[in-house]
């Protein structure tokens, strides 16, 4: 219809480490009858009972609840993704799929924003709260470039910085402000109405990527990938990863959609670094009491070419090990992709 107009009535928030305080604190000076509906992940382990629907329940007037897969989406709601699923939207209603996990997280931010870019363009609000390395900053890059608003707590007020400021780094951001000052910004960019526009149409590649986590089979066993293959194999499952570029942001992903941004898999690639060393150290340990049993045994044979055989063996696997446990020790395995995980 000509001449219609459009309200912001999508707030999808992301939020990790420290995230909790900083989530209580917004839905708590929400007002009961907002005429929008927001949608949270927060980073959880996969096997946690999440608490958090109940918590914002008792922090502030607006209804929340897990959500759950084809719901209708309703104004004045807040639907929170639950363990182990990432939240995706859709044309008026949600969706809830354990899709490959993105930057080690399932649920993950990224997918949320994207789909709320996709879907919603100038409709959808992006907040990136608290959390550690970078999750929520390549979404946030896709609501801004379909039209939407991009918001981030303000690095100095948040618990863990690295999220807010990383997406700072990203995005085009149009708020950096402390978490006191979030409520009444929601609440002043959901009152401006706006004339239709669907604003700047989301590339094939990015759309491709919602539907891989969405675990669309079509695009999953599509032979074009989204980006150019890389050097690099995928931590998850072992494939090769897809580059990808988002402005100034570098991604990757694998053919069945695993994710990472540059420094999520730096961190992965130290993780994995972190366990070979664990498991070289436990089996060199097993190597040197083989070797030391088998000396002894040829010892009471008599056998002195092989005592001294396995002796030397035992010493060599002493030798590797050690210096395996001064690198676990000292912490530089970790170094180059330090900065922990949420």
């Amino acid at each position: 219809m000509a001449g219609a107009s459009y309200r912001r009535d999508i707030v999808a928030i992301g939020a990790s480490s420290g995230g909790i305080e900083a989530l209580t604190a917004i839905v708590a000076a929400l007002p009961r009858d907002l005429p929008a509906s927001l949608f949270i992940v927060l980073h959880v382990a996969a096997q946690s009972k999440s608490q958090l629907p109940e918590i914002l329940n008792r922090a502030g007037p607006l209804p929340a609840a897990h959500a759950k897969d084809n719901e209708a989406i309703q104004s004045g709601r807040i639907y929170v993704a639950p363990p182990n699923y990432h939240l995706l939207l859709g044309q008026g209603h949600v969706r809830i799929v354990r899709g490959p996990r993105e930057n080690n997280h399932r649920p993950a931010i990224d997918p949320l924003f994207r789909s709320a870019a996709r879907f919603y363009g100038r409709r959808a609000i992006g907040i990136v709260l608290s959390g550690m390395l970078d999750d929520g900053a390549a979404g946030l890059i896709a609501i801004k470039k379909a039209g939407g608003i991009a918001m981030v707590q303000d690095p100095n007020d948040a618990l863990f910085p690295d999220m807010p400021r990383n997406a700072l780094t990203g995005a085009p951001v149009d708020y950096c402000i402390p978490k006191s000052e979030i409520p009444k910004t929601i609440v002043s960019l959901i009152g401006k109405s706006f004339p239709e526009d669907r604003g700047i149409p989301m590339a094939d590649e990015m759309k491709k990527e919602i539907d891989i986590v969405a675990m669309d089979e079509e695009a999953i066993n599509d032979a074009d990938k989204p980006g150019t293959p890389s050097v690099f194999g995928c931590p998850d499952c072992g494939g090769v990863l897809w580059e990808l570029q988002d402005d100034e942001w570098l991604r990757f992903r694998c053919r069945v959609g695993h994710a990472y941004s540059a420094e999520g898999l730096l961190a992965s690639q130290g993780e994995d670094l972190d366990q070979a060393l664990w498991n070289a150290f436990r089996v060199l340990h097993e190597n040197a009491a083989l070797a030391r049993r088998l000396a002894e045994r040829a010892r009471k044979n008599n056998q002195e070419l092989l005592v001294e055989k396995f002796e030397t063996g035992t010493r060599e696997a002493e030798r590797r090990a050690e210096l395996i446990r001064d690198l676990l020790i000292s912490g530089r395995v970790n170094a180059a992709g330090d900065g922990g995980s949420d």
